[in-house]
């Protein structure tokens, strides 16, 4: 077990499944203490986690839908560790806006996505900012997608598509609003990652081997590559790629 984060607070956010457990697990297991926050799951945070020593993880709740809850999370983080090294920024949720649908369906789905994933998202990174000016330096790793890059392959998810091109646009600015402050940024832009978030979508895309088969690999992307490359980028070792936005998706998605 590599230790290269030994020393390092790292607050995820989403950790409870998929690729945000992913991270947690992987950030634990290269020697950080995690501060790992669920919404409505904390079983899956914690059983995620089980074998990580007591001392070296902490739980947090809170519902990112309601406003001024990224805040708060921040705010009970800091009170549980006294500082902060690395966010990453990953929690969201993925609701279906279909153009044909109706209005009500339309304003609520736009609404509901962009609560959690743009406005406590952008929350959350204003108060990890705020907190790494004031100790010469911190780490922002934001969690954006290729819809965010390319637009949605489905036209029932524009609404997630642009709260991910937002996230992605919001963490370019920190980079190059912060980097002569010791604050670097990272976008990390997942293709089909194998969690439970690709099963919902391979139903609509006539199963899942269907789905493997268009793409340039054959295989969805393994969470546990997600969670080392994010180790990476929270280790500080290339500080000369803060503001890059870092394709992990098998060659299906090139530019």
């Amino acid at each position: 077990m590599s230790l290269e984060l030994e020393g390092k607070r790292v607050l995820i956010t989403g950790a409870s499944r998929g690729i945000g457990a992913a991270i947690a697990l992987a950030m634990a297991k290269s020697g950080a203490t995690v501060i790992a926050h669920y919404g409505s799951y904390p079983d899956g945070a914690k059983a995620n986690l089980a074998k990580i020593s007591d001392d070296k993880k902490i739980f947090i709740g809170a519902d990112l839908s309601i406003p001024g809850a990224g805040r708060k999370l921040w705010s009970d983080a800091i009170s549980a560790v006294g500082e902060i090294d690395v966010l990453v920024n990953n929690a969201g949720i993925n609701v279906e806006t279909p153009f044909d649908g109706d209005d009500a369906s339309w304003d609520k789905g736009w609404s509901e996505t962009f609560q959690v994933n743009v406005f406590e998202s952008a929350n959350i990174v204003r108060e990890s900012v705020n907190h790494f000016l004031t100790r010469g330096g911190g780490i922002v790793i934001s969690l954006s997608s290729w819809s965010g890059q390319k637009g949605s392959a489905l036209p029932t998810l524009p609404a997630y598509a642009a709260s991910k091109a937002a996230v992605k646009a919001m963490t370019q600015t920190v980079a190059s609003s912060f980097a002569k402050a010791g604050i670097y940024a990272y976008i990390i832009s997942p293709g089909i990652v194998k969690t439970r978030m690709a099963d919902l979508a391979a139903v609509v895309r006539g199963g899942e081997e269907k789905m493997k088969a268009a793409l340039a690999m054959g295989e969805l992307v393994p969470p546990d590559e997600v969670g080392e490359l994010a180790v990476f980028l929270a280790t500080g070792k290339c500080r000369h790629l803060t503001g890059a936005t870092i394709d992990i998706n098998g060659a299906s998605y090139v530019r």
